[in-house]
């Protein structure tokens, strides 16, 4: 069956609304390394890596290994009715790694359930459901979380279970404080949610909800220091303080473990998914001791935290601290950075590059500075063309999106600032 025939299946039988990359849509077979192939036989270095993922690659041993040992028990399953070995020692090596006093840990199956849970942990602590949450931010597709995500194209319904109010400082590029010093920045930031917090809130807020570096919202990277200018500020009202780690954790931005670290500041909760399990479903919350156990209910989860996924995240998490896969996510990012700042200046479509460690956005616009949405498609199908699958978000939809197996090698970084380079001249010569 060809790719044309299955998309049309797709089409018939699954929502119009689950977005689909590429003029013509591919379907990825057999994967190795850092790269995959699809059904026809073509090869691509993957640089999107299943939404950051795929954090250690494709077709590991010693995670393959941890999950068919677990499959060969004969127990894929047992619901948290049940202690689960792999759970309790995951939980363990995640408490510890946090930072968060007396803490611990729910599993849950995706950072979309992971936020919910947090949102219901924080409104039950401080019982209000008044909530903050960032400009041009992304946390789920669930009720609560599409109720705190501040971008429109990713936000469906106005229907909401807590009431939102939204700061600045999530998307510095093009928002009303662009022009100042990263000093001022943050300044103006923290009188903006002192501000938020005096005229469209009765005061006590459940809790501030913030990714360290937004993710589906482009990549964007506040200076460092502003989430410690913020929690000063919460602090006086006892507002917590919740860190959507999903896309910057486990030392993807290089510098850190947790994105938040780059701020000097200890949140009262963090939620965590994707690259934990290297294409498994998990995800999770680690707070303090206190903040989850405010649920005064019966609970339990099914699926979160089962035996084969706790099994291969534990793998995943050991393989990626015995590698020093943090250490190689800052050098390659840092190469990378270079690379694609030094493409920039010689390519005007490209507005913006940032980032940290393998969390990189390129942002695309016209030559008068507007967003431009139809480069960064061209961009997406010119790098296809060539050899490379890259990721697309952004407010505006122009924000190429890089964000690679943190295995990335010293080769695959430079084939793929190459193929980046060409693949930005042919859109900008397009243009012309």
């Amino acid at each position: 069956m060809s790719e044309s025939e299955l998309l049309a299946r797709h089409r018939a039988v699954l929502p119009n609304w689950l977005a689909l990359y590429y003029d013509e849509p591919l379907e990825i077979v057999r994967a190795q390394g850092r790269r995959v192939t699809d059904s026809s036989g073509t090869t691509y270095l993957d640089f999107f890596a299943g939404i950051l993922t795929n954090a250690i690659g494709y077709d590991v041993a010693e995670i393959s290994d941890a999950i068919r040992a677990q499959v060969d028990s004969g127990v894929l399953h047992t619901s948290t009715l049940y202690l689960i070995r792999k759970q309790v020692e995951l939980a363990e090596q995640i408490a510890q790694l946090s930072g968060i006093p007396d803490a611990k840990v729910f599993f849950t199956n995706s950072g979309t359930e992971a936020n919910e849970t947090a949102l219901m942990l924080a409104t039950q602590y401080r019982r209000s459901n008044q909530v903050l949450a960032m400009r041009n931010s992304y946390h789920g597709r669930a009720f609560a979380t599409i109720g705190i995500t501040g971008n429109r194209g990713w936000s469906a319904s106005s229907l909401s279970p807590v009431k939102v109010s939204y700061v600045q400082g999530g998307y510095r590029y093009r928002d009303a404080f662009r022009n100042l010093s990263d000093a001022d920045y943050v300044r103006a930031c923290t009188d903006d949610l002192r501000d938020v917090l005096e005229t469209t809130t009765s005061g006590d807020v459940a809790a501030l909800i913030a990714e360290p570096i937004q993710g589906v919202g482009g990549f964007n990277v506040p200076p460092d220091g502003l989430f410690a200018a913020f929690k000063e500020v919460l602090d006086e009202y006892g507002i917590l303080l919740i860190s959507d780690e999903v896309q910057t954790g486990w030392g993807r931005t290089g510098e850190h473990f947790w994105g938040i670290q780059a701020h000097g500041v200890t949140p009262d909760a963090m939620t965590f998914a994707k690259g934990l399990g290297n294409g498994l479903a998990i995800g999770g919350v680690v707070a303090r001791g206190d903040l989850m156990d405010s649920i005064t209910a019966n609970s339990i989860s099914t699926f979160g935290g089962n035996p084969v996924s706790t099994a291969g995240a534990k793998a995943t998490l050991d393989y990626l601290l015995s590698h020093d896969l943090q250490g190689n996510a800052a050098k390659q990012g840092a190469r990378l950075l270079t690379g694609l700042r030094d493409i920039a200046e010689r390519y005007d479509v490209v507005g913006d590059v940032r980032g940290k460690g393998l969390m990189i956005g390129v942002e695309l616009v016209e030559p008068d500075g507007a967003p431009s949405p139809e480069s960064a498609r061209l961009v997406l199908e010119e790098t296809r063309a060539r050899g490379l699958l890259v990721g697309k978000g952004g407010l505006h939809g122009n924000v190429i999106r890089l964000a690679p197996p943190m295995t990335l090698t010293d080769d695959e970084t430079g084939e793929a600032l190459e193929i980046l380079r060409e693949s930005i001249a042919a859109v900008q010569e397009a243009r012309k």
